[in-house]
């Protein structure tokens, strides 16, 4: 998945965002090692030292764990991926809502505009 990093917040957020994407849309598997910060560093085109701080915060969280000299690797926990997909999830709907209220539609109408798009 391409890279979109941006001015519109710190890059060491961007690359966490980016990495919780990947693993809850199954891009990296519960399990799967990680590549090293430099190949990571190197795909994102960020200096390794702030893809380093990404992945010790989302060490922190447990998403993602390191194994002595083997490298790093994405929690095999299952409901920790499904409870951050259904959080990922959660923070879209209410951006999308908070969008489109700006733009005057009330949540009933909303809801029947979005019906109406899937059944196109």
């Amino acid at each position: 998945m391409p890279w979109n990093l941006n001015s519109d917040s710190p890059i060491f957020v961007q690359i966490i965002e980016h990495l919780q994407n990947d693993i809850v849309s199954g891009y990296y598997k519960p399990g799967d090692k990680l590549p090293s910060v430099r190949d990571l560093a190197a795909e994102a085109g960020v200096n390794p030292n702030t893809m380093q701080k990404a992945l010790s915060d989302l060490e922190s969280t447990g998403l993602v764990h390191s194994e002595r000299t083997s490298g790093r690797y994405i929690t095999e926990d299952d409901n920790m991926i499904k409870n951050l997909r259904k959080s990922l999830v959660d923070v879209q709907i209410e951006s999308f809502f908070k969008s489109m209220e700006k733009l005057g539609f009330t949540k009933e109408q909303i809801v029947e505009l979005v019906r109406q798009y899937t059944e196109k």
